[in-house]
């Protein structure tokens, strides 16, 4: 039979099954399981490029290109034929004079179109009503920051001369968004047209300036031309985007992908485990046919290549099904978040429907080929019995081979490798010691059938007559209920601990450049306004020059974040013990009031950006002096506590010889303006920063995070009741006999029905119990090792888990065997025969 012919029969068997309702099952499973994952990896897709975009806001783009020469052209011009919107600006640094005063002043011209992301807010005076403008300043006009305003004394109408040209103060500008992606921006700042660029004369051969070019677009267009931009960027050019800015939003994005990618993975392994069941019971139920096959003379090749094709014809088709439902699906999810994401959510790729079709063959080959490679060994008689015993040779292979392409899918829909290994791990740990767990119980409970009812006994008797079976069952629904329990976990407690570390009295003021002389007065200015004085932190700058006495530089690193730290100076502080939300994970902190100083404390990001590892020695130069010191230990920093912290700490001994400013953070009641004035106009050279909207915008991610996943949880929920239902009718062939033999010989309908929920309840209550166990281990090794995020034990987990599997089973086992009962008992047993 050639190959043409076996696709022949192999459809016109499925088109025979699909009368007989077994194939239909199974290809139901296929398209629950396939349209769950193309759902959330749709969805979730959409959601985190939107929350991206929305966190794009912060940079005012969705990428910047910065330089201290002018861009080449073809930099705007390969954006253009990208199909992006651009606009640029220049930064240098000039005095602003008014009357007898001058500053030296941070300037940003910017062009129309600023900012291509993000808002500009604005204000009349200080602490005034903010509006929102979408437009730069006007030719002539400039806005100017707090610091500017109260150090010339300014207020709008003003003139300001800048370079050889008077520009009008018309607004104080109270947000701009790249004006946030870093703190230590010391000189007061101004906003102008680039258009009086030329007029002011500053700008000449020679000049600080540094040149921005801003690009926004769709994510696929933007990650397209920073492909190409990479390959193009001299050394003295920096391409930049949100994720390399400020540590906080990084932090959110990054844990906002592991909420997102875990509950995808959760479905995943739900389908895994319905797939499994469901090519069980479709592999029985065709072992006669096998059979028949192998009386006739098929060769075992032929009966395996036959069903190999019925099967990949089976698989494409569902998985077709699967991949429009589940992106119809997924657009009405979409709908129920407008208003919600303040960005349009992105039209999905095609890449999660080519992810659904391959999960779904995936899925299909590695639980279903083995056994069907394992028929060719079995004795016909055998197989007419009905019994596959554990398959030997090429099925074993196959079984190895189904199970690594099932770990290699969970861990390829991870997207995170440490992510895929905790959870594939914590599951394949959980069906290891459920096997041994689940058949000491049943054990158990057979020796305590005597104390409960009739009905209570034949049920424990059913499970222990079917150990093997009863145990596949009970871990494959404990598997399941795990993590639906999982997600429920993620979406509740743990979304809820995460949102808790960002609390509402968290410092949202920064203030910088604070001399030695002022730290005094600065504490008395708080206590005589009845608060607290915020801890005061040093800060030396210092520029790495050698690693272990190797000379370092941009060119020494090929990543754009590891130039960007080697060429420019570090905040460099000293302190006696380490912050608490700084945790020692490498080596050991120094004791306090050491006189050893050639120590260094280093943040684990820094360090393995830069290559950095326990003792190795850096070489820093501070004003023109060095030191060098060994790196004692390397620390994780949580970033979300928005609290003053460092990449790079020492000793007190060896930085205090050092010229030092300080740092403080602390937290300004909402509408508290006249303490902030005040302490503007006393303390005239102290900048101060507001947070306040970046605080804003990572709470704003958090929660719509938390919708994305209580919206994939809803779906994922009827999916996996969908499915669980599916596994329960896989025994349903075992159960209807059972059921006509118990009738012939004289039960009642209702009896029979009891002795079944009985079972059902045993198999969902012990599911119940281990997956509650399960979910909790594993909940808390995600919110410490992953998500990063304190984790409260839930005690109502475990009867909560209890009940509503015993419920929950009982209730799928009715619904699937109700018909049965109605059936009379001959025509069941006709079938069997």
């Amino acid at each position: 039979m050639n190959w043409l012919q076996e696709i022949a029969l192999a459809l016109r068997m499925l088109r025979r099954d699909s009368h007989s309702g077994e194939i239909g099952m199974l290809a139901a499973a296929i398209v629950i399981a396939v349209a769950s994952l193309t759902t959330v990896e749709f969805f979730t897709g959409r959601v985190e490029q939107a929350l991206a975009r929305q966190a794009n806001q912060l940079l005012g783009a969705d990428l910047t290109i910065s330089s201290d020469r002018p861009l080449d052209p073809e930099f705007e011009q390969n954006a253009h034929a990208h199909g992006l919107k651009v606009t640029h600006a220049l930064r240098f640094p000039s005095m602003a004079v008014h009357v007898d005063g001058t500053v030296l002043t941070e300037i940003k011209a910017v062009a129309d179109g600023y900012p291509l992301r993000g808002e500009l807010r604005i204000a009349d005076q200080l602490f005034g009503a903010e509006r929102v403008v979408h437009d730069a300043p006007a030719a002539g006009t400039v806005w100017v920051d707090a610091r500017l305003l109260t150090s010339l004394h300014l207020k709008t109408g003003d003139k300001l001369k800048i370079g050889q040209v008077e520009l009008r103060v018309v607004a104080l500008v109270t947000q701009e968004p790249d004006s946030m992606t870093g703190f230590f921006n010391s000189l007061p700042r101004l906003l102008m047209n680039e258009a009086d660029v030329a007029a002011t004369g500053l700008i000449q051969r020679g000049s600080r300036v540094r040149y921005i070019f801003y690009v926004a677009g769709d994510a696929g267009v933007i990650d397209a031309y920073r492909t190409w931009a990479q390959q193009h960027v001299a050394s003295w050019q920096h391409i930049e985007n949100v994720r390399d800015a400020r540590p906080e939003v990084r932090s959110t994005l990054e844990r906002a992908g592991y909420f997102l990618g875990l509950a995808a993975l959760l479905s995943v392994i739900i389908a895994a485990i319905a797939i499994a069941l469901t090519a069980r019971r479709f592999v029985v139920r065709h072992l006669d046919a096998c059979a028949v096959m192998r009386c006739f003379g098929a060769r075992q090749a032929g009966v395996v290549r036959l069903y190999a094709v019925h099967f990949l014809l089976l698989g494409l088709g569902a998985s077709v099904v699967g991949c429009i439902i589940g992106y119809l699906a997924q657009t009405v999810l979409a709908t129920q978040l407008v208003g919600l994401i303040a960005v349009a959510l992105p039209q999905p790729g095609w890449l999660p429907a080519a992810h659904g079709l391959m999960t779904g063959i995936v899925l299909l080959a590695g639980f279903a080929l083995p056994p069907l490679m394992s028929l060719g060994q079995v004795p016909a008689l055998r197989v007419l019995q009905r019994d596959i015993r554990m398959p030997r040779g090429f099925g074993a292979v196959g079984y190895v081979l189904g199970a690594g392409a099932i770990c290699g899918m969970v861990l390829w829909q991870a997207h995170d490798f440490r992510l895929g290994i905790y959870v594939l791990g914590a599951f394949l740990a959980f069906a290891a010691c459920s096997v041994l767990l689940v058949r000491a119980l049943i054990a158990l409970l057979g020796r305590v059938r005597t104390e409960g009812g009739v009905n209570w006994r034949y049920g424990i008797a059913n499970l222990r007559r079917r150990t093997l079976g009863s145990v596949v069952q009970i871990v494959a629904l404990g598997i399941g209920i795990m993590a639906l329990l999982t997600l429920t976990l993620i979406r509740g407690d743990l979304l809820a601990s995460w949102k808790a570390t960002l609390r509402p009295d968290l410092p949202d003021r920064f203030i910088i450049n604070i001399q030695p002389d002022q730290t005094r007065r600065l504490a008395e200015f708080f206590s005589t306004h009845g608060a607290s004085p915020p801890p005061l932190f040093p800060i030396v700058r210092g520029r790495l020059v050698a690693i272990n006495g190797r000379t370092v530089s941009p060119d020494t690193y090929p990543s754009d974040r590891a130039k960007r730290l080697v060429d420019r100076e570090f905040n460099l502080s000293w302190a006696d013990r380490p912050q608490p939300d700084n945790r020692i994970i490498a080596g050991q902190w120094w004791s306090s009031g050491t006189t050893q100083g050639d120590q260094l404390s280093v943040e684990e990001g820094i360090a393995e950006t830069l290559g950095l590892k326990l003792g190795d020695a850096l070489t820093y130069d501070v004003a023109g002096s060095r030191f060098i010191a060994a790196i004692t230990n390397l620390r994780k920093v949580d970033w979300d506590s928005f609290q003053v912290n460092f990449f790079v700490i020492a000793p007190p001994v060896l930085l205090q010889r050092y010229p030092a400013s300080f740092i403080t953070s602390f937290h300004a009641p909402s509408g508290e303006t006249t303490m902030l004035n005040q302490l503007v106009r006393e303390f005239p050279n102290l900048v101060m920063i507001d947070v306040a909207q970046i605080m804003a915008q990572v709470q704003q991610l958090i929660d719509q995070v938390a919708r994305a996943v209580q919206f994939v949880f809803l779906f994922t929920l009827a999916a996996g009741l969908a499915v669980l239902y599916a596994a329960i009718a896989s025994t349903r062939d075992e159960r209807e006999y059972e059921a006509a033999i118990m009738r012939v010989l004289g039960a009642r309908r209702g009896q029979v029905l009891v002795v079944q929920l009985a079972e059902f309840a045993l198999i969902g209550a012990l599911a119940g119990l281990l997956a509650a166990t399960g979910a909790s281990v594993l909940g808390y090794v995600l919110a410490h090792r992953v998500l990063r995020v304190p984790y409260v034990s839930s005690p109502w987990i475990w009867p909560l888990s209890v009940i509503c599997g015993s419920l929950g089973i009982a209730a799928s086992g009715w619904l699937g065997v109700r018909r049965v009962l109605a059936m009379p008992p001959l025509q069941t047993l006709r079938k069997t025969i």
